[in-house]
């Protein structure tokens, strides 16, 4: 049952977070931003919240009585999706990128260091899929 809710969690944390953090004026609505940059985290979100849906099934669906199957498969989409964030983090310098905009979610002083919101949700989330991984049977 722990697998399952970290899992779950692992999966709310690419799913809702973004649709929570995204689908307002620092993202989806904002009117610095293009009609087309605002077309593609629309389309970004909206694509992980249907891969959750799948996640979610494979997570508690009926498909695999044992549930280790769906588990491993939904721990390997959301180490997909969470691989895809890092992947971008550790390449902007290549297209000269930024985890945050002006006019955007700010990072957070805590006790002097600027935290990235986007980094440390989804290194804290990542850390919790990994123990996810090696709870699985």
């Amino acid at each position: 049952m722990l697998v399952r809710i970290l899992l779950t969690l692992a999966t709310l944390g690419f799913s809702l977070i973004p649709v929570l953090a995204d689908f307002n004026n620092t993202h989806a609505t904002n009117p610095k931003w293009t009609g087309h940059a605002r077309y593609h985290v629309v389309w970004q979100v909206m694509s992980y919240v249907f891969i959750a849906m799948i996640s979610l099934f494979l997570i508690w669906g009926p498909i695999d009585p044992e549930g280790s199957l769906g588990l491993k498969l939904a721990a390997a989409i959301a180490v997909a999706v969470y691989a895809g964030f890092f992947a971008a983090l550790f390449s902007m310098k290549l297209y000269d990128g930024r985890t945050f905009d002006d006019n955007g979610i700010q990072p957070i002083d805590a006790v002097g260091l600027k935290l990235d919101v986007n980094v440390t949700v989804f290194t804290t989330i990542s850390i919790v899929l990994l123990i996810a991984i090696l709870l699985i049977p």
